[in-house]
């Protein structure tokens, strides 16, 4: 087996939907934003081996700090409002390496 890591970055976005009425990403547009950012790296050419995965994760346990998204080999966890906020983390963070401190949980 190789040491060389299958992808630069893997982001997971929180899914999560609560039975019980608890706060949930799923609640808080984690599907739509997943989707979006799948999109837009495949838009900036930024998907596949060796470079980024964008997935759907079940409960990640910060509901309450949600939504929230993890990123990969770093272990990063961003929260976000909308897509501004996933195009951000993207853009500085996946494209140029550097943290979005504002969005950091």
């Amino acid at each position: 087996m190789s040491d060389t890591q299958y992808f630069k970055h893997h982001v997971f976005f929180c899914m999560n939907k609560r039975d019980d009425g608890r706060n949930s990403c799923g609640d808080h547009g984690a599907e739509g934003a997943q989707k979006h950012a799948k999109k837009r790296c495949k838009e900036l050419n930024l998907n596949g081996a060796g470079k980024v995965r964008i997935n759907q994760a079940g409960c990640l346990d910060r509901c309450e700090e949600g939504p929230v998204l993890v990123v990969y080999p770093e272990g990063t966890w961003y929260t976000y409002v909308d897509n501004s906020d996933i195009d951000e983390i993207i853009d500085t963070h996946l494209v140029q390496g550097k943290l979005v401190d504002r969005l950091k949980i």
